[in-house]
């Protein structure tokens, strides 16, 4: 176990892009779970602009199934990276069987409220009379599938956290492909519409769900499922809680977003704009991808290292992951500002929607760059177990400044719907820098004095 993907060893920029490269071919293919669903319902032959815009009503409902995938997955990873550089295997091997508990039962209560209070539920985050029903037929299947995205998202992170990047990979390339066949079959050969797609989405989510099960409880893996450890002890769910909140709070806060725009838009702009955010939504998940790739690429090399006492490893990922994030988000804005008409149609060809999405583009993308700071700076705090930080600076962003400038800036100056799209670019500005100058001042001169220290003993 020590010496099986051991990241203390070898190029540090080198673990991390062994990690990060699947991991963001991985990303990108979970992406398409969601993504292709609206590239197809997005082109229906009638009504493809209110059946994306129901589909884009449910986005904050799976926003909040992610968001418990996260807080018991993404909670519970670190903390197995940090105590298997400690050599700790027992610990974490309990650690990644309490996860799998949590991700179960929270899994099935999310299917049994959404099922049961999906109506006023939509209807509270912007559904109308004319796009209800299209959220209804797709979110009533999606939610058969919850339990199995949980697992198979929350699981997933253990597998890259020991090291099998690929693995990692092939459990969302599977499904993701099962998803793109079934795709097209379903919602035009057999004309099922909104409700093929989600039954696509599913059936994918349990392949891939049954991936992740079948390589834990397996012979190749570092450590595996067992009936044994997954009783949950309330010492440890404290801890993965308090490590996950931060990527629970940034899933919630982005469902409180999705909510506060939709309902703001469908107040100043109606429907339409309501189908705009939907798109952008659908782009800037589209292009954030390769950044969560490598931040979560570099979480676990990072921690591992920080678990073993390399803190000048620790130092040298932090500085690779920055530099590599700002690059690819400045190159991604200026592509994005040249040619906003290419990305809009990849999901909608309507003359309407491509009239008044291009000027909310060129808002709601300006200063991009600025995101990949948030990034960075949290994805430190989180893979060298700083819960508190991460936390904070997962509120800041969403929850303290998009959702008020949201509710606000509609109402200034006469900005309409237009305030609604520069929430986005202020927040990424004000909170990006925060996060990440904060770690630089705080980090960066614990690990510095933690490496002179280590030098002094040896």
């Amino acid at each position: 176990m020590d010496a099986k993907n051991d990241f203390s060893k070898g190029s540090v920029a080198r673990n991390i892009m062994s990690l990060a490269v699947p991991m963001t071919a991985a990303q990108l293919i979970n992406v398409l779970y969601n993504v292709v669903d609206r590239m197809y319902i997005g082109h229906l032959p009638e009504a493809s602009t209110l059946a994306l815009t129901g589909l884009g009503l449910t986005f904050p409902i799976i926003s909040i199934i992610t968001a418990f995938s996260n807080l018991f997955g993404m909670g519970g990873a670190p903390l197995c990276s940090i105590a298997r550089g400690h050599g700790d295997h027992e610990r974490a091997e309990t650690i990644m069987n309490n996860s799998f508990s949590l991700l179960v039962l929270s899994g099935v209560a999310l299917t049994v409220f959404f099922l049961v209070f999906k109506r006023p539920v939509l209807y509270l985050f912007g559904a109308s009379d004319e796009t209800y029903p299209y959220a209804d037929a797709y979110l009533t299947i999606y939610l058969i599938g919850s339990v199995f995205v949980m697992v198979g998202l929350g699981m997933n992170s253990f597998i890259n956290s020991q090291g099998f990047g690929k693995t990692g990979m092939l459990t969302v390339l599977l499904g993701a492909v099962v998803n793109i066949v079934l795709d097209p079959v379903f919602i035009f050969l057999f004309h099922m519409g909104v409700q093929g797609a989600a039954l696509a989405t599913v059936i994918s989510q349990l392949l891939s769900a049954a991936w992740v099960m079948r390589f834990l409880t397996g012979k190749k893996a570092i450590y595996r499922l067992r009936v044994s450890k997954m009783k949950i002890q309330p010492k440890l769910t404290r801890e993965i809680t308090a490590l996950g909140l931060s990527g629970f709070i940034m899933s919630i806060t982005n469902s409180a977003v999705q909510i506060v725009c939709n309902a703001t838009l469908q107040q100043f702009g109606g429907d339409l704009y309501v189908g705009v955010m939907t798109v952008l939504n659908s782009i800037r998940e589209v292009l954030t991808m390769p950044v969560t790739g490598l931040t979560n690429g570099a979480q676990p090399v990072l921690g591992y290292n920080f678990g073993a006492g390399q803190y000048a490893r620790v130092r040298s990922g932090i500085r690779f992951m920055s530099i590599v994030c700002i690059a690819f988000t400045t190159a991604a804005w200026i592509i994005l500002m040249l040619i906003p008409e290419v990305f809009i149609h990849i999901f909608n060809s309507s003359p309407e929607l491509i009239e008044k999405g291009v000027p909310a583009l060129n808002l709601y993308f300006f200063g991009f760059f600025m995101m990949s700071l948030q990034f960075a700076g949290q994805s430190t705090f989180v893979a060298l177990g700083k819960s508190r930080q991460a936390v904070f600076f997962s509120l800041l962003r969403k929850a303290f400044i998009v959702v008020p400038l949201t509710l606000w800036l509609p109402h200034v100056f006469g900005l309409g719907v237009n305030g609604v799209f520069l929430a986005e670019p202020i927040s990424n500005f004000i909170g990006g820098s925060a996060s990440f100058f904060t770690m630089l001042a705080t980090v960066w001169p614990m690990l510095k004095k933690r490496e002179r220290e280590a030098a002094l003993q040896a």
